[in-house]
């Protein structure tokens, strides 16, 4: 029998929904319900686009439309406000690989270029209050398919011929702009072509209970990515992807008030905050996390061309196991890209941190005006592994004493 670190994941979240306070959410969450159905609908073999849509912009304020079973294909789809989608535990909604479909004009959809701007998300949430995407279905976005006129997938295509930037031009499968009160809950989602969710300028935004399950090796196909949003909690997820599993970003707008509780991240990129963080990144509480096999664990990256200021930190009752980075704060984040932005990482905390198998722990600051400053309290690692520090000023406790061979599970049970 394996031995296991046994985290108290239950108390931690209660505490936390009891206590907002103690949270960074300033909301009061609770579990969410899913909404009474205004039309259900079953799947045909044919494109399901417009039955959808229509669906969607006739039903009532709090309600959803109920994809009931079967394989429903479709394009680009945009959800109202007050509206939701469901989708049904016998349920599949899946993403046509049509470049066309998704251009915004362009006709850069399914290229490579310098930005990676030309395609509209699959699933659209803009300028709503209180809309969501609930059930225990599926949202496949078909990222390893053969995109419809190419001999690739959105995963493999070609740099463009003309213009040789490397930045692709897919949909991210769930884009929430500039809306309130949004959440997902239950569902599962896979395969996005790249990123699975992604806000901006959103404040109210509860993931509650969803999986999200891709390869490894797709890439950009970060998991959850609040970006410019506040007042984010993130609950009882299991995340596996090619990216980062959740990254926090600050591009056009402050991020803060966000709670990470009680997940587990398979492969991936691990819990991210950065390197995009112009506006700040600020209260935000990681608790109650297990990673298994990601590629880093708690990391904060950043450069002087994305550079901002990222302070109170939390990171308690985390575990990590076969992870080849566990703890990386790096300010110098892609050492060719520069700007004059300057980053700054301080009040950062790791309590009860434990690390069961060896990895290199990476601290590095810009210089020694703009050091890195953290505190660890109870954090454990494993004998073996590499300490590397430059221009950081890390205080607190640690020990290489980690004991143990797996974590007990946190996630979507």
């Amino acid at each position: 029998m394996q031995s296991q670190i046994h985290l108290p994941y239950v108390a931690s979240v209660l505490l936390c929904i009891l206590h907002v306070g103690h949270c960074r959410d300033l909301r009061n969450v609770t579990e969410p319900k899913t909404p009474e159905s205004c039309i259900r609908l079953t799947a045909t073999t044919e494109d399901e686009t417009k039955t959808i849509q229509k669906a969607l912009d006739s039903c009532g304020n709090s309600k959803a439309v109920e994809l009931l079973s079967g394989t429903f294909y479709s394009g680009p789809l945009t959800i109202p406000s007050g509206v939701s989608l469901s989708v049904g535990s016998g349920a599949t909604l899946k993403a046509f690989p049509d470049p066309a479909l998704y251009d915004t004009g362009a006709h850069t959809c399914g290229t490579q270029d310098t930005y990676g701007v030309g395609c509209k998300a699959f699933i659209t949430i803009h300028g709503a209050s209180g809309s969501g995407i609930y059930g225990k279905g599926i949202i496949d976005g078909q990222g390893g398919e053969t995109m419809t006129g190419r001999n690739v997938s959105w995963w493999k295509m070609p740099v463009n011929s003309i213009n040789k930037g490397n930045a692709r031009n897919a949909p991210r499968l769930i884009q929430i702009n500039d809306s309130v009160d949004i959440t997902l809950y239950q569902i599962t989602l896979k395969n996005s072509p790249m990123y699975h969710i992604a806000t901006s300028k959103t404040n109210g935004f509860t993931v509650w209970g969803i999986t999200i399950n891709t390869p490894s090796s797709a890439p950009n196909t970060d998991g959850v990515d609040p970006m410019g949003s506040q007042n984010v909690t993130i609950i009882h997820c299991n995340i596996s992807t090619g990216d980062d599993n959740v990254a926090i970003k600050a591009i056009t707008a402050p991020s803060r008030h966000i709670s990470v509780l009680n997940n587990h991240f398979g492969s991936g990129h691990g819990m991210s905050i950065g390197s995009e963080i112009t506006y700040g990144g600020s209260d935000i509480t990681v608790s109650g996390l297990t990673l298994h096999g990601t590629t880093n664990g708690l990391r904060i990256k950043s450069n002087t061309f994305r550079g901002g200021l990222v302070t109170g930190v939390s990171y308690t009752n985390i575990c990590i196991s076969n992870v080849v980075n566990p703890i990386v704060l790096d300010m110098r984040y892609g050492r060719n890209v520069v700007g004059n932005l300057t980053p700054e990482f301080r009040d950062i905390t790791f309590t009860n941190v434990n690390v069961l198998t060896d990895g290199t722990f990476t601290f590095d600051g810009l210089s020694d005006s703009k050091p890195i400053e953290a505190k660890m309290n109870d954090v454990h690692i494993k004998k073996g592994s590499k300490w590397i520090s430059e221009y950081a000023k890390i205080s607190g406790t640690w020990a290489d004493d980690a004991t143990g061979t797996a974590c007990g599970y946190a996630g979507n049970e």
